[in-house]
This record gives structure tokens, C-alpha cells and sequence, in this order.
């Protein structure tokens, strides 16, 4: 027999190795398979008939279909398994695993989280200000944000929303005095700027105004958008809608996971969960566009609801009274205070660019659709 050369024991060692890397090579996935995908319980802080209900299921679709089935999330919608207020508890003791909603909606645990979306944005709109988010610093402020209140959450902003209307009311608001002693809904640091303007404010849950409105309960209200107002029932319990406003001129949706829960995902699965983030934040913002317009027309055309321009001393007043709130807020809250100062930072240079640089769309508008409706003729 011949005795093995050092080459020959080497080879053998190789190939044993090989044969063993590949056998757990084959018995890997055969291990994943056996444990299924992983499932995810989340609430929306939605009724299940309001399109933002349809957002969050929209981004779980993007999600299961990305990861080909590994991860399944089901959004169940507001009151399913918490009230909608009560979400950011939920989610964060792992009672759910995710969710669906505004970072305003925590406004009572911490009030500088309604600086994401709760004002006049100083000057910015809703994508503006996802900009600062993403690369002005918000996202490392909004983890430290989290991190004061022990929130066991990992936060994904996105879905940019056009300027919400001032409200609905029993007749149109022609002055600042005429907001004085109205029984009000609104939520975050609306509350402060129109308790500022004299109104007796009530911050409830979407699906929970209109019933509220019905029995007298409020005189008026505002929520967020045509297809959302007119779903939920405003038109049945008002005729009349104030459109522009700066109490939330930049809000966005709010992606939300268990700390633990999230942290235990592979690599390549929080990168799906990252992009679909991304996916979702412009398809939202297209689907707006397409819906809202044509609620927008059917709330005229077919409810006889009549939209009137907030006047300018309301909207000035507004601006006044939210720098007085925010003023307050920051000398009370360090972290209200260092987050306002890293916005109004990057808005400074980012709202000069976005005035001097683009144009007006309204000549173009009035040109193609006012008196002369030179579209007609094309």
C-alpha cells in the first residue's frame, strides 16, 4: 500500500470539507423552509374604509411581494386591537409588530414629534421636509426622540401629504374672531396654535369626528384630504370646507416596527423593508394626486359641498401663533427645541432654492383652463 504524500492528505481534507460545507449548504434551506415565513400582526391607526388604510396595506402588499413570501404582514385597521392613539404603546411593548399612522398621533408622549408634520414646516412642504428627514439629520433626532420616551420602535417616515384644508364648518370663517369659542377638532400642535385662536379644542381619531360633528358634540373639524373627508362622512354633516391652511402644511405618513421584532430580520429583509419605504412614499403621493382630484370634483358635483380660500389674516394669524407655541415648547423641551433649529437650518436654504427656482404654476393654470381656456384650443 502506498503511504499518503502531504499533497494526497491535503486533497483529502479539501474535499471532506467541501463535502461538508455542502451538505450544509443543502440542509440551510431546508431548515428556513421548515420554519415558514415570518408573519407580522400591524394596526393602522385608520378605519378600514379610509384611503390611509389603503396606504398601509398598499406598502404590507410591497413588502410580501418583494420578499416573495418570506415576510407576510396583515394590517388590521384602527380599534382592531388598540385604539388608534394607543398604537405607539402597542407596537413598542410588541403587543403588535408594527403599524400604520402619524408621528402627531404620539404628540402626548412627547410633544416634539409633531414636529413632523404638525405646523407650517417653516415654509417647507410635506416632501421638503421628508428631505430634511432623510438627509438634514431628522432621522438621527426623531431615534434620539424615540430613545427619550424608551419607545422600542424603529421609525420609517414617508408619504408626503398635500397642505390639509383649515376644516369643515357650519359656515365659512371670514375672519380670526369668527374661530373664537368653536368647539374644534384637530390633533398635535394644532391644538396649541387654535386653542391660541380661541377655539375649545377636541383631538379624537379620524373615524370617530363626523359622529362627534352629528351630535353637536363639534362645531367643526378638520382631518386631512378630499378622499378621507368625504369617505368618512363629512359632507353629511357639513357643507362647507375651508381649503389651505398652515396648521398641517407638511405632514407625512409613518412607518412603524417593534424594535426587537425588526432587529431580528435578516440583513437583506430590513433592505426590502427600506426600499419599500421609498416605494410606497411615491406611489402614495401619485395615488393622492389621482384620488383627492376626483373627490375633490364629486364633493362639488355630487354632495354640494362649497370650498372657500382661507382668508390671509387667518393664515397670518396662524403662523403668529404657532411661533409663540413653538417658542414655548423649546424653552420647556430641549429636544423640541434642537429639532425646530435643525429645520428651520435646512429650510432656510432649501426654501430660497425652491422659491427662486420654480415657477408658478398658477399662470400656466389660468392660461389653459381660466376665461380663455386656451386648452380647448389645442
Amino acid at each position: 500500500m502506498t503511504k499518503p504524500t502531504k499533497d494526497t492528505t491535503s486533497r483529502r481534507r479539501f474535499l471532506t470539507a467541501a463535502a461538508a460545507g455542502a451538505a450544509t449548504a443543502v440542509a440551510a434551506p431546508s431548515v428556513v423552509k421548515a420554519q415558514g415565513p415570518i408573519s407580522m400582526r400591524w394596526q393602522s391607526t385608520w378605519p378600514s374604509k379610509d384611503i390611509f388604510h389603503e396606504y398601509a396595506q398598499d406598502y404590507a402588499k410591497k413588502v410580501n411581494d418583494m420578499t416573495g413570501g418570506d415576510l407576510k404582514i396583515e394590517v388590521l385597521p384602527a380599534g382592531a386591537v388598540v385604539p388608534a392613539f394607543g398604537l405607539l404603546d402597542a407596537v413598542s411593548k410588541g403587543v403588535l409588530d408594527g403599524g400604520h399612522g402619524v408621528l402627531v398621533y404620539h404628540y402626548g408622549k412627547q410633544t416634539a414629534l409633531a414636529l413632523w408634520g404638525s405646523g407650517p414646516g417653516f415654509a417647507m412642504d410635506a416632501n421638503m421636509l421628508l428631505a430634511w428627514h432623510r438627509y438634514g439629520g431628522g432621522k438621527e433626532l426623531l431615534e434620539k426622540l424615540y430613545a427619550s420616551i424608551n419607545a422600542n420602535v424603529v421609525s420609517f417616515p414617508y408619504g408626503p401629504m398635500p397642505t390639509q384644508p383649515f376644516g369643515w364648518f357650519k359656515k365659512p370663517v371670514a375672519k380670526v374672531e369668527d374661530v373664537k369659542g368653536l368647539k374644534f377638532r384637530t390633533v398635535g400642535i394644532s391644538i396649541d396654535v387654535y386653542s391660541g385662536m380661541g377655539a375649545a379644542v377636541n383631538a379624537l381619531p379620524g373615524g370617530e369626528i363626523v359622529a362627534a360633528m352629528d351630535r353637536g358634540l363639534l362645531d367643526a373639524a378638520e382631518f386631512n384630504n378630499a378622499s378621507s373627508d368625504r369617505v368618512l362622512g363629512f359632507p353629511d354633516v357639513s357643507k362647507v370646507c375651508m381649503l389651505q391652511s398652515y396648521h398641517q402644511n407638511a405632514e407625512q405618513l409613518e412607518i412603524m416596527f417593534n424594535k426587537d421584532k425588526y432587529n431580528a430580520l435578516p440583513d437583506k429583509m430590513k433592505s426590502i423593508i427600506a426600499n419599500a419605504v421609498d416605494a410606497a412614499s411615491a406611489d402614495m403621493s401619485w395615488k393622492a394626486i389621482d384620488r383627492y382630484s376626483k373627490d375633490y370634483v364629486e364633493l362639488q358635483s355630487k354632495d354640494n359641498v362649497k370650498f372657500y380660500k382661507t382668508p390671509d389674516a387667518i393664515l397670518k394669524r396662524q403662523l403668529e401663533i404657532y411661533d409663540e407655541v413653538a417658542k414655548k415648547k423649546a424653552a420647556e423641551n430641549p429636544l423640541f427645541k434642537e429639532i425646530v433649529q435643525s429645520q428651520i437650518e435646512f429650510a432656510k436654504r432649501a426654501t430660497q432654492w425652491e422659491q427662486d427656482t420654480v415657477v408658478s404654476r398658477r399662470m400656466a393654470y389660468d392660461h389653459y383652463f381660466g376665461p380663455n381656456a386656451a386648452a380647448k384650443k389645442i
